[in-house]
């Protein structure tokens, strides 16, 4: 078994998507503008839905149903595996971008849908029960993007991020957070949704995240 990294993309790709350049119906209130700063939605695609029900009636025709069922069962595994190096194996095989000394916590959840891409960068760490979204499936459409969590960047126990958004080198999510907007290197970022910590709430943070590196 090897750290080589590999990537299997040979099918279920998401159908033609149209770059969303502009607020979206049903976008995070709190994300504001594409182009204000800190946003993620510049880097969402969106896809119509095909019929008049929901996108998720219509989920076999975005993602094929084996390659979601092949996904499931390697994210199962990479969140009860016993080791790091199991969980950064089984992560690639799903083709999640895992650069060397990620650690991968207990029970963290990739995307089901497009692990492919999620893009962990050296020394990440991605705490216990966190989910790292690349999908959104609304009414009218459904939505993906990457999610980049940068070189020794921390996600703290049960927090969520949502599609599109980059995590930048050195920063912290607290636990439990939603983040629904970038967070810029270095930064500490608490709550739903996710906001800058002051230092002293910062470093308290920090202290009390639970990442279970075992």
């Amino acid at each position: 078994m090897t750290d080589d990294h590999e990537t299997d993309r040979s099918d279920g790709s998401p159908a033609e998507s149209v770059p969303d350049s502009s607020p979206s119906q049903g976008a995070d209130p709190d994300c504001g503008s594409d182009t204000s700063a800190g946003t993620r939605h510049g880097r969402v695609d969106r896809h119509p839905t095909p019929g008049r029900r929901n996108s998720l009636a219509f989920w076999t025709d975005a993602k094929h149903p084996l390659r979601v069922a092949f996904n499931y069962v390697f994210v199962w595994l990479a969140r009860i595996a016993p080791s790091l190096r199991l969980r950064r194996w089984f992560l690639r095989r799903i083709g999640v971008t895992v650069a060397p000394g990620v650690s991968w916590g207990l029970e963290a959840t990739p995307d089901v849908f497009w692990p492919e891409l999620i893009s962990l960068e050296e020394d990440a760490i991605v705490g216990y029960d966190a989910t790292l979204l690349c999908h959104e499936f609304l009414q009218d459409e459904y939505r993906t993007g990457a999610v980049v969590v940068g070189k020794r960047a921390m996600i703290g126990a049960g927090a969520i991020v949502l599609p599109g958004v980059e995590i930048g080198a050195d920063a912290r999510v607290a636990a439990n957070s939603l983040v629904t907007r970038d967070v810029p290197p270095g930064t500490t970022v608490a709550g739903v949704p996710a906001r800058p910590m002051g230092g002293d709430d910062a470093s308290d943070s920090s202290n009390e995240e639970n990442t279970d590196d075992q």
